[in-house]
């Protein structure tokens, strides 16, 4: 039974990529706590220099938060959010 529903999700919904774009898990993370009450077009501009300053979780982990806040802004719930993303990071 699992498996036949599986198949037919794959089947009606073949091709179907996620809007979000990302290289790897960490940027996938990142962009998904960033997407939570927001549109995925906005992540995606937000993350696209958000990873120039923070391409990985190490970097991301020692960011400062008010900047981070600031950086993130326009995706709401910045601050929630900004610590969110350093406490996974770290």
């Amino acid at each position: 039974m699992k498996e036949e529903i599986l198949n037919r999700l794959e089947e009606h919904y073949k091709g179907a990529r996620p809007a979000l774009v990302y290289s790897n898990p960490y940027e996938l993370l990142v962009a998904t706590i960033l997407s939570a009450q927001c549109t995925d077009v906005r992540v995606n501009k937000v993350t696209k220099e958000l990873f120039v300053h923070y391409p990985d979780p190490e970097s991301l982990s020692h960011a400062d938060f008010d900047e981070l806040s600031r950086e993130i802004k326009s995706c709401g719930c910045y601050g929630v959010k900004a610590k969110n993303l350093i406490g996974t990071a770290k």
